[in-house]
């Protein structure tokens, strides 16, 4: 009798390390982490360190919260001055509030990458071919206030927008050099006029 109360007792034991073990977990420390209770959002997400969950009850679900750099692949438009070009940017977002990247969109990083990529073709269809070339701080400002706005209700932070390239049809390259070559020698001959006359 007493040696069966002994294994019971090593039994329940063992039972106990094996679900303190199971329900053992690290979080990083650019990681927050989001439990989900049969189901349900625990508040607030568990913060870097040891933390424990319930076995079989409890799923968590690790958020990255540094800052991610998401490549927008080139995106072909028309200009308002009728220019098709190409364009490519970079956003620089990262997680704000965990509960909300983890629930309220299904993959944050898809739904960031598809709002970018179409603000990006309607920057492109409302600018003119010199503001895509030489003002794009002010086209970058625009950009990250629209991908800002939905990303906010996702609890995703947009740090930067950056247009990377702005690529030209081969015609219009070939066009603009022989308009700046006009314009050198153009130049040229005022110079050389103004010296005779002088």
């Amino acid at each position: 009798m007493l040696v069966l109360t002994i294994l019971l007792a090593l039994l329940v034991l063992a039972v106990i390390g094996i679900g303190f073990v199971s329900g053992a977990r690290v979080i990083r420390q650019f990681e927050r982490g989001v439990v989900f209770r049969l189901g349900r959002v625990q508040e607030p997400p568990r913060s870097p360190g040891f933390t424990m969950i319930v076995p079989i009850v409890d799923r968590l679900r690790k958020v990255n919260v540094q800052i991610v750099t998401l490549p927008v692949p080139a995106q072909e438009g028309i200009t308002r001055d009728n220019v098709t070009v190409r364009v490519d940017a970079v956003v620089y977002f990262r997680v704000h509030d965990p509960v909300r990247a983890t629930v309220q969109v299904q993959d944050y990083q898809f739904a960031v990458l598809q709002v970018a990529q179409t603000s990006l073709r309607s920057i492109i269809g409302k600018s003119e071919l010199d503001d895509l070339l030489s003002n794009r701080e002010q086209l970058n400002a625009g950009l990250e206030l629209m991908i800002d706005s939905p990303a906010v209700g996702w609890g995703i932070q947009i740090d930067r927008v950056e247009i990377k390239d702005v690529a030209l049809p081969e015609s219009m390259k070939r066009s603009m050099s022989r308009q700046a070559e006009a314009e050198r020698e153009r130049r040229s001959r005022i110079i050389t006029a103004d010296g005779e006359f002088q």
